[in-house]
């Protein structure tokens, strides 16, 4: 069944002489209807530039302070201000400060999956011979999905009102790097303490200090089995304990996407060794329900034999040995020059080009290599390179739908009190927040977004928040002249044609759904 289009928003994506014609001017199908940009960005449009792509888009008020002030100067401060920490607007620390289990600790959490895992088990037996109608307590309900719902409420508050824009697109960057999936098990409590302890006081620091918090964390070890992983051999002390032998799962993840990539040059031998490498780093449930981090390394659980990984011959280890032979592990694979290509690749991908250019991915890799990972530099050198300004670059990419529900949001300037109504949402959409199953994370490129599927969605999504269909208590501002100004330069003379005519909600629903709007 086709869905039901608002007129003016089916008359937009029939404009001209393709059914769908609005895909001709997104990036990535392989036409265009005006030839690549040449000349370089003026300052108005390099100050929206930055707001696309190192933020989730324009509010009205940077919009404001932009005229206020000048481009230039507006966009010196905007630049200086991001790769500092900043204060939290006191609404948001408010919100952030009511979400219950957002500080609870990985032994807390744990306990929390504990008993929902115990109270379903006996929910289940309760239910022999009882009533069909007698209700049971959803013990997961009660106890897992307020933990996940107040991370990504969290996630949401952040991206749509935190100053520091630039350090929430890097969390949304570096989760999706090191990506778990909430719906695995007990990974479904600790994703928002994955995010807070391995994610965030990293992504201005070093990379190697992100890369150990990952390997170390119980949403990482328990989305990858290496918590289940032991040396051949190992008898468990408790009959009923899980032990299924050594385990690939990370080691192979860990070089193919977190590190080397997979053009790395490493072997499914070096996978191997590298698994054995990192045997007994498991979780230490003893710790369940207290204060304490739950990482653990059991020697009883290590292969202590000697190995050859990456040409590299690892001596035998002692029993009190075991643990740094997966350190080293670690400090090798942060430093090397494969690691640093892949990295850059995919930070350049992320913010500058689907296909990025090679001398920006090569000044990237050689920065990185030569201030040890510090990734505040790395960023800093993508942010000044002339790559990122070029105008060949302008509005040259596609938003995910993430980007694109945030920067609607920002846009007009939406004071969400309810993040759960935007979650199903983004799950339509393809992109639930936490939610990707396979440890790639979620593709940037327009090529995974740009179906006639997902943009008629849009249209719907666009056409809703006009007219105020969409949530309670957003205090939206879906006035035309106040979306025309938080587009500026972006917007093209056709889609300005398009308004001509239309009601005020219509005008602005056709904004947002335009390519105009969609690119960035």
């Amino acid at each position: 069944m086709k869905p039901c289009l608002p007129d003016p928003c089916r008359r937009y994506l029939l404009l001209g002489s393709s059914a769908l014609p609005l895909m001709a001017s997104l990036p990535g199908t392989g036409r265009a209807e005006v030839p690549a940009r040449q000349a370089p960005l003026n300052e108005e449009e390099r100050a929206h530039h930055a707001l696309k792509r190192l933020a989730y888009g324009p509010r009205p008020q940077d919009v404001q302070d932009m005229q206020r002030l000048g481009a230039a100067r507006w966009l010196e401060g905007f630049l200086q201000a991001q790769l500092q920490p900043q204060a939290l607007p006191a609404t948001l620390e408010q919100r952030l400060a009511g979400l219950g289990t957002w500080r609870e600790s990985q032994g807390e959490l744990g306990e929390r999956f504990r008993r929902a895992q115990q109270a379903q088990r006996e929910n289940k037996a309760a239910k022999t011979g009882s009533s069909p109608a007698d209700p049971a307590p959803n013990a997961r309900r009660e106890l897992v999905r307020p933990v996940l719902l107040e991370a990504q409420s969290q996630r949401l508050w952040r991206a749509l009102e935190s100053p520091a824009q630039l350090q929430e697109r890097l969390v949304e960057f570096w989760f999706n790097h090191f990506n778990v999936y909430a719906g695995k098990s007990a990974v479904s409590v600790y994703a928002g303490a994955y995010e807070r302890e391995a994610i965030r006081p990293h992504i201005l620091g070093r990379f190697r200090d992100m890369l150990g918090a990952t390997a170390r964390h119980p949403a990482m070890l328990i989305y990858l089995d290496n918590h289940l992983s032991v040396a051949p051999g190992f008898q468990p002390r408790r009959a009923n304990a899980r032990s299924q032998g050594l385990n690939e799962n990370y080691a192979r993840e860990l070089m193919e996407l977190h590190t080397l990539g997979v053009d790395g040059g490493y072997t499914q031998a070096d996978v191997t060794e590298l698994a054995r490498m990192l045997t007994g780093w498991t979780l230490d449930l003893r710790g369940l329900g207290s204060s304490r981090d739950l990482f653990a390394f059991d020697p009883r659980r290590h292969d202590h034999g000697e190995k050859l990984w990456l040409g590299r011959r690892i001596r035998a280890s002692g029993p009190r040995e075991g643990q740094a032979e997966g350190e080293q592990a670690l400090d090798i694979l942060a430093r090397h020059p494969a690691t640093a290509r892949h990295l850059s690749r995919k930070l350049a991908q992320c913010f500058v080009a689907d296909e990025p250019p090679a001398s920006l991915v090569d000044r990237l890799a050689q920065v990185f290599l030569r201030s040890d990972g510090d990734l505040r530099q790395w960023t800093e050198a993508l942010i000044q390179a002339p790559e990122f300004w070029s105008p060949e670059h302008w509005q040259a990419q596609f938003k995910t739908p993430y980007r694109y529900l945030l920067s609607a949001l920002r846009a007009v300037n939406a004071q969400v009190d309810e993040p759960a109504l935007l979650l199903p949402l983004l799950a339509q959409a393809g992109q639930p927040l936490y939610g990707w199953q396979t440890p790639d994370g979620y593709k940037t490129t327009a090529a995974a977004w740009r179906g006639p599927e997902a943009l008629t969605q849009r249209v719907q999504f666009a056409s809703s928040l006009a007219e105020g269909r969409l949530g309670r208590r957003w205090n939206a501002d879906t006035q035309p002249q106040a979306l025309l100004a938080t587009l500026g330069p972006s917007l093209q003379a056709r889609t300005r044609a398009a308004l001509l005519g239309e009601t005020p909600a219509a005008q602005a629903a056709l904004l947002l759904a335009s390519p105009d709007f969609m690119q960035c």
